[in-house]
């Protein structure tokens, strides 16, 4: 059978040697190998960008870079040049620093649905603080979220309503419940079921489909109707969707969001930002009960706030949320034709705004398959594309457009044979990928 020639001796040695010394083998499970085909995994040297190279010496173009975060590609001149500024005049100083100002006027400039920021390293600190103050401010215990969405938080209000809930006591779980996206009926029942008792919804304002008409809107109503604080993650969504994030784009302004990801184009940074009567709370010009928001030794680094800083001078000037569109419109359009002329149009499927493309690999039946999708990733890397995802940065050129679909084009050749075969099996090479939130390794 034809398994491919493709082999990665040196990152395959490299990923024994990480998982001998990093629980996992890497420090974000969605990096894990265990997300790629058996013994493909490349462990990366470097990148420029949108290419990066492995340790085995080969180059790819690479997509979904950093997840998410790098979408002006990697070492940009902008960003690096802020970067290595502020570093050569020192990092972190005992009181805060003028750059401190400068990162929050431009982010608030730039998403001026917000009154107040506060930056700190990563995600999952912006969602817990904005849990945490919507707690305090309403005084209620109970915490809604969207069950659509795939991820908030490492910590233990979101992670113990995961298949990995080891370690976090039932106590904990019972105090987080959801709602479905898309459907206010359900989550007005929600909010009646527990009537004063919920302090937040907290939702991705959009991820692979448009909010149906009037759904922000109507959830904006329902929160103010129920006394609760409305949250939007903003991970994703922030610059990708517009330069003020999906809050911006569809008009619908939240209590509080949380904006990460292409914020520092890989530098650790991320913001809560949102209405001054609540931000205040966490501050020292209110008479309330003070709320321990965010408190961080490294959140004001200067170098990762001036790469904010850079990061939205150059979204905003050189009009990168348009660039990201349209790539990923010429991207999707090119897969799309691939996979029909292979006769599997029906069975690999992007999805998603052009600005944040994903795909799904379905079986002889139409249900989606991790076996599929490691024939599909095999094919891939052996393509030169390193892709999880199809999500774009805006170093993407034509040519890199033309490649990868040239690679897609020779995965789903396999892709066929597979289906033609109804068993993807002999072309796998070993185990299948495995989602990431699961109970059992």
């Amino acid at each position: 059978m034809d398994t491919g020639e493709f082999h990665l001796p040196r990152s395959r040695a490299a990923n024994e040697r990480l998982h001998s010394l990093i629980p996992g083998g890497a420090h974000t499970y969605a990096k894990g190998d265990d997300q790629y085909p058996e013994h493909l995994a490349p462990v990366i040297s470097h990148g420029r960008g949108a290419h990066v190279w492995d340790v085995d010496g080969n180059r790819y173009v690479e997509y979904g870079s950093g997840l998410r975060s790098v979408s002006l590609g990697h070492a940009h001149p902008r960003v690096t040049e802020a970067v290595r500024r502020e570093i050569e005049r020192g990092t972190n100083f005992v009181r805060p620093s003028v750059v401190e100002l400068e990162a929050a006027e431009r982010f608030l400039a730039t998403v001026p649905t917000a009154e107040m920021v506060k930056f700190t390293k990563n995600g999952s600190d912006a969602t817990t603080a904005a849990v945490r103050l919507a707690r305090a401010v309403t005084g209620r215990p109970r915490v809604a979220l969207c069950a659509d969405h795939p991820f908030f938080s490492v910590d233990d209000w979101f992670i113990g309503t995961t298949p990995m809930s080891a370690g976090i006591p039932g106590s904990t779980n019972e105090l987080t419940v959801t709602f479905p996206y898309g459907d206010l009926a359900a989550t007005e029942e929600l909010l009646t079921r527990y009537e004063g008792e919920v302090a937040c919804l907290i939702l991705e304002p959009a991820t692979q489909t448009e909010p149906p008409a009037g759904y922000l809107e109507g959830l904006r109503a329902l929160a103010d109707r129920h006394g609760c604080v409305l949250v939007f993650d903003e991970m994703i969504t922030g610059l990708r969707w517009s330069e003020a994030g999906a809050q911006g784009l569809y008009g619908v302004v939240p209590d509080l969001s949380t904006f990460g990801k292409a914020l520092g184009n890989g530098f650790a940074v991320s913001a809560l930002a949102g209405r001054r009567e609540l931000m205040e709370r966490g501050g020292l010009r209110h008479s309330e009960d003070r709320v321990f928001l965010l408190s961080t030794t490294h959140g004001a680094e200067t170098h990762s706030l001036a790469a904010a800083t850079a990061v939205l001078q150059t979204y905003v000037e050189e009009g990168v949320t348009a660039r990201l569109h349209a790539l990923g419109e010429r991207l999707a359009a090119g897969v799309r034709e691939a996979a029909a002329a292979m006769g599997v149009g029906d069975h690999v499927v992007v999805r998603g705004r052009a600005s944040n493309l994903v795909f799904a690999t379905l079986d002889e039946r139409g249900r989606p398959s991790q076996e599929y999708r490691t024939l599909f990733l095999r094919g891939l890397l052996a393509g030169g594309v390193l892709g999880p995802s199809f999500v774009v940065s805006s170093a993407l050129d034509d040519a890199d457009i033309e490649h990868t679909v040239d690679a897609v084009a020779q995965a789903c050749a396999v892709y066929r044979k597979a289906l033609d075969a109804g068993d993807p099996t002999p072309w796998l090479g070993g185990r299948p990928v495995k989602p990431v939130f699961r109970r059992r390794v």
